[in-house]
């Protein structure tokens, strides 16, 4: 008789399993959510650094527009205003400003590459490394579930074949004993009872079989296949961790590393601000509006009980700067004295600034000659960089036309030669003020025996007379007196003297109109007599005839000197255009 073991007997024996499958499958589910949570995380921190970075270009930019707001603008009235201590202190505080805010664009720079970038890459490296891990895990769970399965197979095979051949011998002995059945029935039952033995015997060695494998399996799989996997997954998690952390410190790190610039910036701000002299502005201040005037003497006593015309002490404020004017009458409201309080005309001042006190004058004067020598300067180097090109269009005439440029370089050189004679006018009118011009008496006009009330400088000098020292004028115009000067004295002084000799000729280039003291007007084309050389001054010295001399703009005219010249009286020489 076959004995086999029940199936219940092994079945117990591979049920544990089950529940490890389900254990590991949850185990999987959770390290899947908690890192997942861990990118989340890193994400989180990308995210702020991003806008950490944004927020420092942000206050950069509003910082360097701050100190662009407050910069000077070019060739205005604020850039003159910052030769003071106290604004250039302001200016170079302004300039740190934009230093400071470059060093928080610094920040947002290092952030952005160090961090923002970095970890960007490596959250998509991350997520990779991940996905293929809970891959592997998820394979290995899969491959342990199908052995599980043939095991449960191969055990319900086994149970039910040992069940068929257990009813098989059960019915084998029934028809052994039973005597009414046949011999042949009995040996079909026999045989079939030991078909079905066979049977289980095979699929018990099958289950066996199935059973060992599962085992090495199983056996592989939890203490190999998932420790391995479990251990990848932590090194990842790990190495996360670290990475943030690295993080963290490299976003001190660029704040720490712009510090000590930073601390530089605002030790210029210090230098700058103890470098404010009070005392030094103030001189500024002193020499940019003193006048140059003399302060007034005192005022003489008028005795109105003496039967005299009343009379004004020279020293007194409205005393006249020309001698032969003539004495303003009595009763009348000299309101020059009050000059200091005038309420200055409003409007544009005269192209020479004769309406400022001389200091004021000679510095407004310095500053047209600069800003006009400025100007040439400009134009010349357009001047020469056009005939530059011009060279190179007539050594190279396939890059260009030379003739094409020829239409400029004409009105650069008009240009050129006006700005000249604006700066040797301006010039004239400094020295002026300077004293470096000769002295009317030095260069006698006798056009006519007395200076006319119509004739330019003479109206300059009474205008002069009228004028307060901040442009303003009297009401006494009207009750002036034209100015004449008799010729007698004057003109005998200087026919005693010996007339300076012609030392060649000149001939004008250009219309002058001689309107200022010592100066003579000529005609374009009129041929004169040199007598006195240009000596740096911008200013030539000639004759037109015995009584008629003076001076004009070098530039004006075209000088033929003759060395052996000297004869007042030899004739002009007609030259040739």
């Amino acid at each position: 008789m076959l004995s086999l073991p029940h199936p219940s007997v092994l079945h117990g024996a591979v049920s544990a399993p089950c529940l490890c499958c389900r254990k590991g499958k949850d185990q999987f589910d959770n390290l899947e959510k908690h890192t997942q949570w861990g990118i989340d995380v890193l994400e989180k921190y990308i995210k702020f650094v991003k806008e950490r970075t944004e927020i420092e270009l942000s206050y950069a930019k509003q910082l360097r527009n701050l100190s662009k707001k407050y910069q000077p603008k070019k060739n205005s009235k604020e850039e003159e205003e910052y030769r003071y201590t106290s604004t250039r202190a302001f200016l170079a505080t302004l300039n740190e400003m934009n230093d400071y805010a470059g060093q928080h664009e610094v920040i947002s720079e290092n952030m952005t590459s160090l961090i923002t970038a970095e970890l960007t890459r490596y959250v998509q490296e991350l997520k990779q490394e991940r996905k293929s891990h809970f891959h592997d895990g998820r394979k290995a769970q899969q491959h342990i579930e199908t052995c599980w399965k043939q095991l449960e197979a191969s055990k319900r095979r086994f149970e039910r074949d040992c069940k068929e051949a257990d009813r098989a011998q059960q019915y084998f002995e029934k028809m052994d004993a039973d005597i009414n059945v046949t011999k042949a029935d009995v040996e079909k039952a026999r045989q079939q009872a030991q078909l079905r033995h066979q049977m289980a015997e095979d699929s018990k060695a099958e289950y066996s079989s199935t059973l060992q494998k599962f085992n090495s399996e199983q056996h592989e799989h939890y203490y190999t296949h998932i420790p391995n996997i479990f251990q990848k997954i932590q090194e990842m998690e790990e190495r996360r961790i670290v990475r943030i952390g690295e993080s963290m410190k490299t976003f001190a790190e660029v704040d720490r590393q712009v510090i000590p610039i930073i601390g530089k910036c605002l030790d210029e701000i210090t230098k700058a601000a103890e470098s404010v002299d009070h005392k030094n502005d103030s001189q500024m201040v002193i020499e940019a509006f003193k006048s140059g005037f003399e302060p007034p003497g005192d005022v003489d006593f008028e005795d109105f009980t003496q039967p005299m015309k009343r009379t004004v002490s020279e020293s007194s404020l409205s005393n006249s700067r020309g001698d032969g004017k003539s004495e303003p009458k009595f009763g009348s409201k000299s309101k020059g004295k009050l000059w200091p309080f005038i309420k200055k005309n409003k409007g544009a001042g005269p192209e020479d600034f004769s309406n400022l006190p001389p200091e004021q004058r000679r510095k407004k004067l310095q500053q047209k000659v600069d800003e006009l020598n400025r100007d040439i300067q400009k134009e010349m180097d357009s001047r020469d960089a056009l005939t530059k090109m011009k060279d190179v269009y007539i050594k190279n005439p396939q890059m260009g036309d030379a003739a094409s440029v020829d239409h400029r370089l004409a009105e650069l050189g008009q240009n050129i030669e006006k700005l000249r004679l604006e700066v040797q006018k301006f010039e004239g009118w400094l020295a002026e003020v300077e004293g470096r011009l000769p002295a009317r008496s030095e260069q006698p006009r006798r056009q006519s025996g007395v200076y006319e009330a119509q004739n330019p400088s003479g109206v300059n000098s009474c205008a002069q007379d009228r004028e307060s020292p901040d442009g303003s004028y009297t009401e006494e115009q009207s009750q002036e007196t034209e100015m004449k000067v008799p010729a007698t004295d004057f003109d005998d002084e200087f026919d005693d003297e010996e007339p300076l000799p012609t030392i060649g000729t000149c001939k004008a280039l250009y219309t002058f109109e001689g309107q200022n003291e010592g100066t003579i007007s000529v005609a374009e084309g009129e041929m004169l007599y040199v007598i006195e050389e240009d000596k740096g001054d911008g200013w030539t010295r000639i004759r037109r005839n015995e009584d008629e001399e003076g001076y004009v703009p070098t530039s004006y005219v075209e000088v033929y000197l003759d060395k052996n010249a000297k004869d007042v009286h030899k004739p002009l020489q007609k030259i040739s255009e």
